[in-house]
């Protein structure tokens, strides 16, 4: 088993609902209910996806995790995921690793979120407002005058800015991140 492999093994969501004689109870609880893997570069791994359309349901039974995986969340949603960064390939051209997370980002429905990539390939922006954890390794924040070495436990607020992540060392990283849509 890669690295990888071994960071998103075991990644576990529990989802609660309330049923008709309005009791809470577990309506899902197992792993990531939709995957977007870029090789051992990184991965969006889906929890769930709300749209802002009318009150909180707590009765639906949709599992608002699945679909393809995207960026960001709907126009006035929330998105909450896992994501994974791994290290760059030290044999790996840097146009290469440039012209893969250019794909990535596509494959993603971000190819427009890549304004200014001259720092960093992976620099990208969104229209949220993220709560970003680091559960394992440890990454540098990259943003466009500035960076900063972020380790497990960090929470990150990221507020519609130019950045992306990088790797420290050899391990990959592993994060929790709920996206709110200020679209």
């Amino acid at each position: 088993m890669s690295d990888y492999d071994s960071l998103i093994a075991g990644l576990r969501r529990v989802v609660t609902t309330t049923d008709e004689n309005g009791k809470s109870g577990v309506l899902i609880d197992g792993p990531p209910a939709a995957h977007f893997r870029s090789g051992d570069i990184g991965g969006l791994h889906e929890i769930w996806t709300d749209a802002a359309s009318g009150p909180l349901d707590p009765t639906e039974t949709e599992d608002r995790g699945q679909g393809e995986p995207v960026l960001s969340p709907p126009t006035g949603g929330v998105k909450i995921r896992w994501f994974s960064v791994g290290p760059t390939p030290a044999d790996a051209p840097p146009e290469a690793i440039a012209e893969l997370t250019r794909q990535a980002f596509v494959a993603m429905g971000a190819g427009d979120h890549q304004p200014d990539t001259s720092r960093h390939p992976a620099m990208h922006i969104t229209h949220t407002i993220d709560a970003i954890i680091l559960l394992r390794g440890r990454v540098r924040l990259i943003l466009d005058k500035e960076e900063t070495e972020i380790g497990p436990g960090d929470v990150v607020v990221q507020r519609a800015t130019n950045h992306a992540w990088a790797v420290v060392g050899d391990e990959p990283a592993l994060f929790v991140a709920v996206l709110v849509d200020r679209s």
